[in-house]
């Protein structure tokens, strides 16, 4: 016997066709300056300028992610895929943050030869390119803010992408300020280094996140030897094995156990009850809180029959 649970969700005020316009127009605002801070970078020479380029890849990407992410958690499981799209998201991250960490070695590398060995830059040219990041991001902070940036996860990490992409335009423009008054041809390489340390830490913990997933370690914060003593706790319940717990995506953790309950459970009508015990366990004594748990009910004598050994 067997049975499968997931937590409903309410529906939720905001629309999230609203939302994914929202993160349309700031990823499409993020991109525009992107491209406008490569050609600045280009034309000034300013390494400041082509970090936090780079900077706003980084959240160019986590945009993106949260769009598409918004998107196809919308598209219906089919019976080929029978979780929707919702991995795209994890794969999409992957490639991304891989890449993004290449940046930003190669801006720290860069930025640390520049100390040494500072290049003439335009420093009118980084002030201009710069104050145009500035003001589009202030334009993406107020989209946001507008639209609810707190009324879901991605609309909270879409608001802090943008949030740090506006501390990168700060640091070119002081940059390029500190060059034009006095001069210090190493202010671009400090502003880039400084843009860098933002992008790698960041970087570093989002690659380790998707591969996890692809790995499907169990979820961050979900002790299973916590889980199987409570589960072991309950009336009726004599062993538990084959628990496993893995994610979908991110936020999409599951669960699934062999539970061998006593023979009476079976003939007495406690089997469903076990089971609603066993899904109530879940759901309300740990932190994570699981969506989809399955699990099987077994009877002493059917251990002995398993096919492969169990934990």
């Amino acid at each position: 016997m067997s049975g499968d649970h997931a937590h409903g969700h309410g529906p939720s005020s905001a629309d999230p066709g609203q939302h994914r316009r929202r993160l349309a127009i700031v990823l499409a605002l993020t991109a525009t300056v992107l491209l406008v801070e490569v050609v600045g970078a280009l034309i000034s020479g300013s390494l400041a300028l082509l970090a936090d380029a780079g900077h706003m890849l980084t959240d160019s990407a986590g945009l993106a992610i949260a769009l598409i992410a918004a998107t196809l958690a919308m598209r219906p499981a089919t019976d080929r895929r029978t979780w929707g799209y919702r991995r795209a998201e994890v794969l999409g991250a992957t490639l991304q943050a891989a890449a993004l960490l290449a940046v930003g070695v190669y801006i720290l590398i860069e930025g640390i030869r520049r100390l040494f060995e500072p290049p003439e830059i335009a420093s009118t040219a980084v002030l201009v390119f710069g104050v145009v990041g500035l003001v589009a991001n202030a334009i993406g902070i107020l989209i946001l803010v507008r639209g609810g940036r707190s009324s879901n996860v991605n609309m909270r990490a879409a608001f802090l992408e943008v949030l740090n992409d506006t501390l990168g335009s700060v640091a070119v423009l002081v940059a390029a300020a500190v060059i034009a008054l006095t001069g210090w041809q190493q202010a671009d390489a400090v502003a880039s280094l400084f843009i860098a340390v933002l992008i790698v830490p960041r970087t570093l913990k989002l690659l380790r996140e998707t591969v996890s997933v692809l790995l499907e370690s169990t979820p961050p914060g979900l002790d299973l030897d916590d889980v199987r003593r409570h589960l072991l706790a309950l009336p009726h319940v004599r062993e538990v094995h084959d628990l496993h717990a893995s994610q979908i995506t991110s936020e999409l953790p599951v669960l699934s156990a062999h539970v061998v309950v006593e023979d009476s459970c079976f003939f007495d009508g406690h089997a469903p009850q076990v089971l609603d015990q066993l899904q109530a366990c879940l759901a309300e004594h740990f932190t994570v809180s699981v969506e989809h748990s399955t699990f099987q009910l077994e009877s002493p004598a059917h251990t002995s029959h398993e096919l492969t050994a169990h934990d």
